[in-house]
């Protein structure tokens, strides 16, 4: 192995025990193809680490490809080298006087036992030769440069600097779940704190036209071609709504509307996640930010369900939501003023504390049960790849 190499390393994956291996081979492909676009890479997978040989490829596209990858701890700039002290020492040598810095130190980890000098011993040899060949002073509490030095089975490792990655788990170790994605602000980054997790996200939409606009269609698939970033492939359900929302506001009392939509819309999103093998829904939902997202509302509302229900967002604040957007990139697509069904209709004054015998009692009024399966079986799919859309018509899958 010669020339630069990120190394990656995995971070919560050295938690996984028996199952490590399989994290690893997960995210060794992830990364594969995340850097599919680059085709002079080299890849190597090992128990401890993922090297991507650069071969004179951009250095800070391929970091930043890298840096979206989840299951990402840390990311190294390394430079392979033969275990021999000095040939360490002298390449630390080289990438010091690379730095614009006045201070330095030095860090090691040893893994090969076997390697004649401890820790502490390739500290010293190596801050010596930098300090004999060099104008550098050593500083180990704040210094301009930390050089590391790594001791592997197989090669050594000096690099001098190191990035932050995405963290979590590889994408798909954790299952699929189905996310009711409405187009506003919070779902999209609900969809990221999943994928970042390790879950793999395909999306349920309800639209209700002629009521809501096609735009929010072009919407929907613009935030999902802004997460093809994390998972590669998306595909978005969208559920045409219309004639069981203008039911239920024929039938429901206004300030029950909200949640007796809530209600079906997880009816519907639960037959669909068991199409398409889901293990869990999702939703978007923050506590209290709006009048069906208090504990009251919500517990009202999962009562028509036994399927598991992720709200990774439940104790998010706007501000922090409205962060993470802008960060991911899918606030300013979110913003865009076309509404959808939960606004088009939205009453005056919602119920905040629903009780659930009040729903039923609602729910008697006419046959919900035969337009839910007409929804489910009317569904369109739209299958975004890459940021390419592909439309399917029939059943989710």
């Amino acid at each position: 192995m010669t020339g630069k190499h990120f190394m990656i390393r995995f971070g919560e994956l050295s938690t996984k025990g028996d199952n490590k291996k399989q994290f690893i081979q997960s995210l060794g492909k992830n990364v594969r193809h995340a850097l599919k676009d680059f085709p002079s890479l080299t890849f190597q997978v090992t128990h401890d680490h993922i090297f991507v040989g650069l071969n004179e490829e951009d250095e800070e596209a391929v970091l930043s490809r890298l840096q979206e990858v989840s299951g990402i701890q840390r990311i190294s700039l390394v430079l392979p080298v033969e275990k021999d002290i000095d040939k360490i020492a002298e390449l630390a040598l080289e990438l010091a006087k690379k730095e614009n810095g006045k201070t330095f130190k030095i860090e090691t980890k040893r893994i090969d036992k076997l390697f004649p000098l401890k820790s502490y011993e390739i500290c010293v040899k190596v801050a010596d030769h930098i300090l004999e060949n060099s104008s550098y002073a050593v500083d180990v509490h704040n210094p301009d440069v930390t050089i590391h030095v790594e001791i592997a089975e197989s090669s050594a490792y000096v690099y001098a600097h190191e990035y932050p990655g995405c963290g979590g788990y590889p994408l798909g170790m954790n299952g699929k779940v189905l996310l009711l994605l409405s187009g506003g602000i919070d779902s999209p980054v609900a969809a990221y704190s999943l994928l970042r997790r390790g879950i793999k996200v395909e999306c349920i939409h309800f639209a209700a036209p002629p009521y809501t606009s096609e735009a929010v269609i072009d919407k929907l698939k613009d935030l999902i071609g802004v997460l093809n970033v994390y998972q590669p492939k998306i595909k978005i359900n969208v559920v045409a709504f219309t004639k069981l929302q203008e039911a239920i506001y024929k039938y429901v009392a206004e300030p029950y509307c909200i949640t007796i939509m809530r209600r079906m819309m997880l009816r519907i999103a639960t037959k669909v996640a068991k199409k398409c093998r889901a293990l869990a829904l999702a939703t978007g939902e923050s506590i209290g930010q709006v009048a069906s997202q208090t504990l009251v509302s919500i517990q009202t509302i999962n009562d028509v369900t036994n399927f598991p229900i992720l709200r990774p967002l439940a104790v998010e604040d706007k501000v922090s939501i409205m962060n993470t957007a802008r960060r991911i990139g899918t606030y300013e697509i979110s913003i865009r003023p076309y509404e959808d069904c939960c606004t088009i209709f939205k009453p005056k004054k919602p119920k905040t504390k629903p009780k659930i015998e009040e729903c039923e009692f609602f729910e008697k009024k006419w046959d919900w049960a035969s337009q839910v399966d007409e929804c489910v079986s009317s569904i369109t799919s739209i299958l975004m790849e890459d940021g390419i859309e592909k439309v399917e018509e029939g059943e989710a899958l």
